[in-house]
């Protein structure tokens, strides 16, 4: 017992000893690469925009909680096509590949068409298209606030704007040549897109409208209803991105709204809108589209911002964005 009771603990040999340092450091360098890894591709919010009176182009502002937006406070792309040359309520939507497509209006009257350009890094861009889109109607007044949509179920692009037809539809309270509906058009390669075809008539004027996926099948329309003297904000429901659309909601914002945009942070949705008499960007909270609550106290927009589309971005994309326009 005692021979017992003086035997010593087995020795580990020195090369096992190291053997064990070596895969710690190595498991502790993986961890920390890990985490360094995923902190870099966490994603940030972007917000498209621009200035009036919307000659001088693309403008952005990025957030990392979707609440608090900062301007980079630079142009990134000037509008070149379209006869009034200029950039009003530019959405920009990124493909499966990571491209980054924007779209834009380009001519507030007698323009069929909306802008077009893409990038990888949104700081260089591709040559500028115009999309004469309504060329097969031929009295179509306008285009306005073309929206994309990136359908990834049916791996395409869906792009939603605004335009009157005089004389086509019951004109209401409205104008003839201001008496709108949606139109649509999709496509996968943006070299060609199928012919516009209605999209929505809800039985009013309506304009600005975004397509939201909450689910398989579960898709919201936010929108403005731009009939005097609404002219609000609403949303509907369907269970495909292209409709049909029903159960509309009660108009939820002031009177002169315009421009919604929405976006999940958490389990929240955001859905930001420009009201244009109170010359301010407010925003209204919601789980589930049915109840609304007002945070326009809660939210910090730069002064200037007008209808944008707001957007995910890397952190990598948004730090070499500031380093090439020297804010790094």
């Amino acid at each position: 017992m005692k021979n017992l009771l003086k035997a010593k603990s087995p020795s580990v040999p020195k090369d096992l000893l190291l053997s064990f340092k070596t895969i710690k450091l190595v498991w502790l360098l993986g961890s920390l690469m890990l985490i360094t890894s995923c902190a870099s591709k966490k994603d940030v919010y972007m917000f498209t925009s621009f200035n009036e009176p919307a000659s001088a182009g693309l403008r952005l502002l990025y957030s990392t909680d979707a609440y608090n937006w900062t301007d980079l406070n630079h142009v990134f792309i000037k509008p070149e096509v379209g006869d009034a040359k200029i950039m009003r309520d530019p959405s920009i939507a990124k493909g499966p590949d990571g491209t980054f497509h924007l779209v834009w209006t380009t001519g507030w009257k007698a323009d069929q068409g909306f802008g077009y350009a893409s990038s990888k890094d949104l700081i260089h861009w591709s040559a500028q298209q115009h999309i004469n889109i309504m060329a097969n109607e031929p009295t179509t007044v306008n285009v306005w606030a073309p929206e994309i949509f990136y359908d990834d179920e049916a791996k395409r692009f869906i792009i939603v704007w605004a335009s009157t037809i005089p004389f086509r539809f019951p004109k209401g309270q409205e104008d003839e040549n201001n008496n709108h509906r949606l139109y649509y058009t999709a496509t996968t390669d943006f070299k060609t897109f199928t012919p516009a075809k209605l999209f929505l008539d809800p039985g009013f004027s309506v304009i600005d409208a975004q397509i939201l996926k909450r689910g398989h099948q579960d898709y919201v329309l936010v929108m403005k209803d731009n009939t005097r003297p609404n002219r609000n904000i609403l949303v509907a429901f369907a269970n495909n991105p292209l409709g049909p659309y029903h159960d509309y909601s009660k108009r939820f914002t002031e009177l002169f709204s315009e421009g919604p945009n929405a976006t999940k942070a958490g389990d929240k949705w955001l859905i930001y809108y420009d009201s244009y008499r109170l010359k301010r960007y407010g925003a209204m909270q919601t789980t589930d589209f049915k109840t609304f609550t007002d945070i326009s106290n809660q939210v910090k927009v730069p002064e200037g911002h007008k209808h944008g589309t707001i957007f995910k971005a890397s952190k990598k994309t948004l730090n070499n964005i500031k380093k090439e326009i020297g804010q790094q």
